[in-house]
């Protein structure tokens, strides 16, 4: 009898993402850097619930946050982009490639803080766009992965929109701020890629959207489920 395996694949190790700046129509995704941490504090001020399912922040000072953008930023293990939005141009938010896995070509997009001034915006989705479209189509990864807290609500709404698939929640996972945490994982493969591609594509497309700044249709309506 033979038993079942899995279908072969290209095994080929992955390469690690540069550090290196990602331009898009309505956001810059610069490497963190030291020299971003006043306009990040700046951003931060007022918003400390935003920080709430992060294992960093909120930050009593700014050599707090300098602090942790220095440790971040060195991390080699991740890499991690400010995000300036076009519209500003001020730095609002940093997002990270992260749990990078060459050799299983999976990786994950995460670390993602949002100061108020850009959620719900278009620079905020085209911000976690650059670094997968970077990861799938420029590197090659099959597998996208996104995990949060099992509590958290708004980030599972923005995996679903983005198109993400959840796969299952690990119990126990983590412990965050002297708190258990449960993970809900979600994936992209690489069959499922270029459908959510091309929808976040035509979402961002300027005609997509009215003169107010509302879009004409949603990602859902767009994938058509």
């Amino acid at each position: 009898m033979t038993l079942p395996v899995g279908p072969e694949i290209d095994s080929t190790p992955r390469p690690l993402p540069p550090r290196t700046t990602l331009r898009g129509q309505y956001a810059v995704l610069e490497p963190l850097h030291n020299r971003h941490v006043d306009e990040l504090w700046r951003a931060a001020q007022g918003a400390d619930e935003s920080w709430t399912y992060l294992p960093s922040g909120p930050f009593a000072t700014r050599d707090a946050m300098l602090r942790q953008i220095n440790d971040v930023a060195a991390d080699p293990q991740r890499v991690t982009w400010a995000i300036r939005p076009i519209a500003t141009g001020v730095a609002s938010g940093w997002l990270s490639l992260m749990d990078i896995q060459p050799k299983n070509a999976a990786i994950e997009l995460g670390g993602i803080w949002f100061a108020p001034v850009m959620q719900r915006t278009r620079a905020a989705t085209e911000a976690m766009f650059l670094p997968l479209k970077l990861a799938a189509d420029d590197l090659g990864y099959r597998r996208l992965v996104w995990k949060c807290n099992a509590l958290n609500a708004p980030s599972k709404r923005a995996a679903e929109r983005l198109g993400f698939t959840f796969e299952g929640t690990h119990r126990m996972h983590m412990v965050v701020k002297g708190r258990r945490r449960d993970s809900d994982w979600y994936s992209i493969i690489e069959d499922e890629w270029p459908s959510r591609r091309d929808a976040l594509l035509a979402w961002l497309a300027p005609e997509n959207f009215s003169p107010d700044g509302t879009a004409r249709r949603g990602l859902a309506e767009i994938r058509g489920y």
